[in-house]
């Protein structure tokens, strides 16, 4: 795949014409008042494995609706004293997996916490955490669900999920709650800027090329999943073309982008068409925080900048510790 999106020039000045809801912060803020009216009740289960190096505890809290999460807290082996946090949320399809598969963060000296997504983890690797949540007629995927009204809209109870996930964590004594991190890649790229701007004392964020950015450009430039779901449903549900994309607009990483206040470190591919690099542009044009990077990869999909990209935010974040 040649590269298909605006050419680099344009890319560093992109801005979205997406328009944000004039509710936006106040559906927002009611939304999380409503999840913390259920006690977070957090829960640590060691768990036994035969790694030496770390230590993993298996998860549950409180979300959306008060609907149990799981996730996985892992901190190396001996730790007696609160480490910086690094809280990961997963991409589109996948779930927490099992406790030997992410142990990069807790290598490098973090406790790191992985958030499981409700309802996924039946495709690249397992998930243990329902949806208790029906929706109405949707296309096969996730991005569909209840996409006529904000309130019953899928990604409203996972984003909620994930801010609830950064307050689960910071209760453990091995956590230090003041130098929080949030990071993830394409799905977990986009619940990282959604958290990065409803939580307002973290000290970094790191989305690698992040989904659910500039919604309705991304939905008309390419025809690759999850956002192709989008127009295959309004193919079928014409007459729902307003209510779709002013549900989408309280869902869009260019509003939340806007309200970032920590450091952030993004990257992009120019040959992604799973989340194109005008969209990923658009949500780092936006964000607030002047100290913001990104990282492009000329010749990569959506892979991105892979092991590479690892790297580098290993180097990136010590700095804001």
């Amino acid at each position: 795949m040649a590269q298909f999106d605006l050419p680099m020039e344009q890319l560093r000045t992109y801005r979205s014409d997406a328009v944000e809801p004039p509710d936006f912060d106040r559906f927002w803020a009611d939304t999380l008042a409503q999840a913390r009216t259920h006690d977070l009740d957090a829960r640590f289960e060691p768990v036994a494995t035969a790694l030496r190096t770390v230590e993993t505890y298996d998860v549950e809290f409180s979300g959306f609706g008060g609907h149990r999460i799981k996730g996985w807290f892992t901190v190396p082996a001996g730790t007696s004293e609160p480490l910086p946090l690094v809280v990961e949320f997963i991409g589109y399809g996948g779930g927490r997996g099992l406790p030997h598969e992410r142990l990069t963060w807790a290598s490098a000296g973090y406790a790191h916490f992985l958030m499981d997504t409700r309802g996924q983890g039946g495709s690249w690797s397992t998930g243990d955490t329902p949806d208790p949540v029906g929706s109405g007629s949707a296309t096969p995927g996730f991005l569909t669900r209840g996409i006529t009204d904000r309130d019953d809209f899928y990604y409203r109870r996972v984003i909620t999920d994930g801010v609830r996930a950064v307050e689960a964590a910071r209760t453990h004594p091995l956590a230090d709650a003041s130098r929080t991190v949030v990071t993830g890649v394409s799905q977990g790229g986009a619940i990282t800027i959604a958290v990065a701007g409803l939580v307002p004392d973290l000290v970094a964020a790191a989305p690698d090329v992040p989904f659910l950015c500039d919604l309705p450009r991304a939905a008309r430039i390419t025809d690759a999943p999850p956002y192709r779901e989008i127009a295959v449903y309004l193919s079928t549900h014409r007459p729902e073309r307003e209510r779709v994309f002013a549900t989408l607009a309280y869902f869009d990483n260019v509003h939340f982008a806007a309200r970032g206040r920590a450091p952030a470190l993004f990257s992009t591919a120019l040959q992604d068409m799973t989340c194109p690099p005008s969209t990923v542009f658009a949500a780092f044009n936006a964000y607030g925080h002047h100290d913001k990077t990104i990282e492009v990869y000329d010749f990569n999909g959506h892979e991105g900048g892979g092991a590479h990209q690892e790297a580098l935010r290993l180097e990136w974040l010590p700095k804001y510790l």
